[in-house]
């Protein structure tokens, strides 16, 4: 079944679920044991009759994955349990959490809670695991790998936004994909900063615009900026022709209302990014409803209408880029891969417009949440720690001066910079969590040390896990990368030294998969590098002009800054002065308004 079609799917899950169980109950009762019921015995014993269906068919799905856990010599991965049944009341209470909370500590609770680094949630008698170790992590993403997929459940979700781009397919299609995109992310392309030269200078003029107007103290959304001085960027680099979004209407403090990652504005780029940033949203309340979120969207796709707008953008590129392919074949020329861009490869490789639009935004999503959320990130680092500012731009004095080009081996130079940026995403990695489903049952290596000292006699039974078939596994990057069994005790305080200290930087130099914000295996992210370059770039010439970033809590739209029940937990919620979110990617909610400035020299 196609995954567009979740209609059909949810038809069926009824005829499955409701109807056969009653042509069986009425066969029973009317054929074979020939009762008669009245109204008032006949329903309750319908219902009766349903619930024991579920019963036994859930009975049987565990009799089934027993034989193959002693098959593999496997233990179970422990599951949550609730007061009631299908574990609805965790579903209500996690969904009320979701709110409010600090990213992702709903699960991280789940975990101390259970003392264990994987479990299962089972929530509506449905197998869910989700995961934050990191030996769990590195087998779903390389190790074990074939074993995994993105699976039935998470095309459905994503289909109507993301179509059949290379974040939505598996298989030949995901292959082809990444084979046509790997020579545009080359050294050699990524190493020519032109187009980063270019929007950087566009972005850089807007703050210095503001600065030097009102004089340093007009706070900008920085995160908005980031945005579209990343999608620019993006823009011209696969398919060689921008979309122009620093032009655009800018927030303005205090009169900006909040969009669904950010600021929103009142123009035509504003309803691309609301519909943009919106449709990632309501992929990731599908993805908390679970199973059964078909129910909420029977008569009406929320994605659909996002869609229309996002692809009213791109169809126009689309449809110019397989016209110049038709007028090149009628005139027989035939141009190198060195001498395309991105979209007129992909137009050489398909007609299907569908497939080429579809790719096109997957590498603009990619290409922008990834560089504006780490330079975000950063900037709001730069501000509460003006020590880490200050000492950024003391090096890039040193290595790039204070004017002129910036090359690749000056940004190699910059050494605590690339620390900043990679402790940066440790802490805040763009992609903080993410979803695979189980091919078929498969066994999870014996989970990491986070807990092994409480964890049910785990240090007595070192058995692997049983991992179910056709099973979802959500995996949580951003926990690992704060866990301190494998950080230190210091895990949650931003220190970029620890990737400069030789005896700190050990513990991820022997074992490089505790750090994923790119992903890992087969399906690591082929524009890393890419977003090292672009951030590293920016960074340099931001550096060079301005020295001073402080935040604006005042500029942040009501309802956007952290609730006050965050200081009573531990780890850094307790000490945070933005509010960071996700849908798909990390943001901060409501964007990141900061006054940035220079001082006189």
């Amino acid at each position: 079944m196609h995954p567009s079609n979740y209609r059909m799917r949810l038809s069926l899950d009824f005829l499955r679920i409701i109807v056969l169980p009653s042509a069986l109950f009425h066969l029973i009762t009317t054929h074979l044991i020939k009762m008669h019921l009245g109204f008032l015995t006949a329903l309750p014993s319908y219902l009766g009759f349903i619930i024991c269906c579920s019963i036994s068919k859930s009975f049987l799905t565990r009799m089934l994955q027993h034989a193959g856990r002693q098959r593999s010599g496997a233990k179970e991965i422990p599951c949550v349990r609730g007061a009631w049944p299908g574990n609805v009341d965790i579903l209500m209470k996690m969904l009320r959490a979701f709110k409010t909370s600090y990213i992702l500590d709903v699960y991280l609770q789940l975990f101390e809670e259970y003392q264990c680094t994987t479990l299962n949630t089972r929530i509506l008698w449905t197998d869910h695991i989700i995961t934050m170790d990191q030996e769990h992590i590195k087998f779903v993403l390389s190790t074990g790998f074939e074993h995994f997929w993105r699976g039935r459940w998470q095309k459905e979700r994503m289909e109507r936004f993301l179509g059949q781009g290379i974040f939505n397919r598996d298989d030949e299609m995901w292959r082809m994909h990444r084979g046509n995109t790997r020579p545009f992310f080359a050294r050699e392309r990524i190493s020519d900063f032109d187009i980063f030269e270019k929007y950087t200078a566009r972005a850089l003029n807007i703050i210095s615009s503001t600065s030097n107007q009102y004089s340093g103290q007009t706070p900008i959304d920085v995160q908005d900026l980031y945005s579209r001085f990343a999608l620019d960027a993006a823009s011209e680099f696969l398919f060689g022709q921008n979309l122009d979004t620093l032009s655009a209407t800018l927030p303005v403090a205090g009169k900006t209302k909040m969009g669904p990652k950010g600021s929103a504005t009142e123009d035509p780029w504003g309803s691309f990014a609301s519909a943009f940033e919106m449709a990632q949203q309501v992929i990731t309340a599908r993805s908390r409803v679970g199973y059964f979120w078909p129910v909420f969207e029977i008569f009406r796709d929320k994605n659909a209408p996002n869609a229309e707008v996002v692809h009213r953008w791109l169809d126009p590129l689309v449809k110019s880029a397989l016209g110049e392919k038709e007028r090149m074949e009628k005139a027989g020329i035939c141009s190198p891969v060195a001498e395309k861009n991105f979209l007129q490869h992909l137009a050489e490789s398909t007609d299907d417009s569908i497939i080429i639009r579809d790719q096109l935004l997957s590498l603009l999503l990619a290409s922008r949440d990834t560089t504006a959320c780490l330079l975000t990130y950063v900037t709001y680092f730069m501000a509460i720690y003006p020590e880490v500012a200050n000492r950024l731009r003391t090096e890039v004095l040193e290595h790039c001066g204070a004017t002129g080009s910036i090359t690749y081996e000056q940004l190699r130079n910059l050494k605590y910079m690339r620390a900043v940026i990679n402790e940066t995403l440790r802490l805040y990695p763009p992609v903080p969590l993410n979803v695979r489903e189980s091919r078929t049952g498969c066994t999870l290596p014996p989970s990491d040390s986070t807990y092994k000292s409480s964890y049910d006699a785990d240090a007595a039974d070192p058995r692997p896990l049983h991992m179910p078939g056709s099973t979802a596994i959500t995996f949580l990057p951003l926990l690992t990368q704060r866990n301190k069994e494998l950080w230190g005790s210091d895990a949650d305080a931003f220190d970029p030294d620890r990737w400069l200290e030789k005896e700190r930087l050990s513990r991820f130099v022997t074992n490089p998969t505790m750090f994923t914000p790119f992903s890992a295996g087969p399906r690591i992210c082929l524009g890393q590098n890419y977003a090292y370059n672009e951030a590293s770039f920016f960074l340099v010439r931001l550096l060079q002009q301005f020295d001073t970033f402080s935040l604006a809590p005042e500029a942040q739209p009501v309802g956007s800054l952290p609730p006050l029940e965050w200081k009573r937990r531990k780890g850094r919620q307790a000490e945070e002065q933005i509010w960071p979110a996700a849908a798909l990617t990390l943001f901060v909610k409501g964007g990141l308004w900061v006054r940035v400035a220079r001082e006189a020299h």
